[in-house]
């Protein structure tokens, strides 16, 4: 079920949905969230918004990555996984799924999902 989520201290809801969907998959303060994308994002040369450098976060922090398979969309994910945290790979637009919940400025539960990020039950999550 889509919830509205936008932790922008300036309500902003364009450009940063990398810093959203960390800032939920961790629950932090966006402005932290943002803070340790822009520091990975300086060591990889990169944009906080590329999917290398979210990713890397997420796999910093005790998640795997695995590929979609088929036609899913976010709404579908969601409901088939009413347990958990999932950062979603839309192909331009990143998204998080907690507990069955689409949190994100604006409903995008019919869009289909290239990849998704979730824990690793296997390894130690390293807090933020």
């Amino acid at each position: 079920m889509y919830r509205y989520y936008n932790p922008n201290p300036c309500a902003r809801s364009v450009g940063d949905c990398a810093v959203r969907a960390i800032s939920a998959a961790f629950d932090i303060p966006w402005e932290q969230a943002f803070d340790i994308l822009a520091d990975n994002a300086r060591q990889m040369c990169d944009m906080p918004s590329s999917d290398s450098v979210w990713g890397a976060v997420l796999r910093q922090m005790g998640f795997i990555c695995e590929a979609i398979n088929g036609d899913v969309t976010v709404g579908e994910y969601a409901e088939d996984h009413p347990r958990g945290v999932y950062v979603l790979g839309l192909g331009g637009h990143v998204v998080t799924v907690v507990d069955g919940d689409v949190l994100d400025t604006w409903d995008s539960s019919n869009v289909p999902v290239i990849f998704v990020w979730k824990r690793d039950r296997e390894r130690r999550i390293k807090h933020v």
